[in-house]
């Protein structure tokens, strides 16, 4: 029978001690996670080749710059003033519809005249308030808030025409109903525009008067200026002859 010899340690043809168990602990690394147990619990170990940050990457001398920092964002203007002056606004303008309101009462099922003319009347203002803020006043910060938004806004009223509209349809005044709703809707749209087309007419008598009144003055001048007298021999005879309508 053949005898079973071992090779002493260090001989040719057999690795060093220790290195089988190296090659075996290096081994795993080319394994497929499925074999190591790695996954099975969604557990995965961290890993050092993945992407590295951006600034340690390479840059391509051929690419563009890198792109600068944009603008700081500007302050943000305040704006619990702008919330005062309208909160005053509202203040004052609701109490101007109230008092109108109690001191002409709405019996029920008839037309709401008072409603329907704090709304008419509020949108005249709105127009001649929108022409003189944009077109005809120099920018103020609070003029549209405070005349438009604040007593505008308080002395008119949606929700009060909405309620009544609904009281007149529930108690069966549909023909009270159908006209406050129309007519509230024709003439706020119509004061808006007479109140636009009143307030660009007053603006511009100033500006139309000061032009047309340069020019005739500019016109007047002209025609009764007379020329100057000339100096030298026939200079007087020549305005003798051009006053007298000319040379006989």
């Amino acid at each position: 029978m053949p005898r079973h010899t071992t090779t002493p340690p260090g001989a040719p043809g057999r690795p060093p001690a220790g290195g089988a168990a190296r090659v075996r602990a290096g081994a795993g690394r080319h394994l497929p996670d499925t074999l190591l147990g790695v996954g099975m619990r969604g557990e995965r170990p961290p890993s050092t080749s993945g992407p590295r940050p951006a600034e340690d990457l390479p840059v391509d001398p051929d690419s563009a710059a890198p792109l600068p920092a944009g603008p700081e964002r500007p302050p943000r203007p305040r704006q619990w003033d702008v919330l005062a002056v309208i909160a005053l606004g509202g203040g004052l303008g609701s109490v101007a519809r109230y008092e109108l309101a109690q001191a002409w009462p709405t019996a029920a099922g008839t037309f709401p005249w008072a409603t329907f003319t704090i709304n008419v009347t509020g949108s005249l203002l709105l127009g001649v308030l929108m022409v003189f803020v944009l077109e005809i006043w120099p920018p103020n910060r609070f003029a549209r808030p405070f005349l438009g938004v604040g007593i505008l806004g308080g002395y008119t009223t949606f929700s009060t025409y909405t309620v009544e509209l609904r009281g007149l349809l529930a108690t069966g005044h549909f023909a009270v109903a159908d006209a406050y709703a129309l007519t509230s809707l024709v003439a706020g749209l119509a004061a808006v525009w007479t109140g636009i087309a009143l307030a660009r007419r007053l603006g511009r008598l100033p500006v139309r008067r000061g032009p047309r009144r340069r020019s005739q003055a500019g016109h007047t001048a002209t025609a009764t200026a007379r020329p100057e007298p000339k100096t030298g021999p026939g200079g007087a005879g020549e305005m003798a002859a051009s006053s007298e309508g000319g040379p006989r």
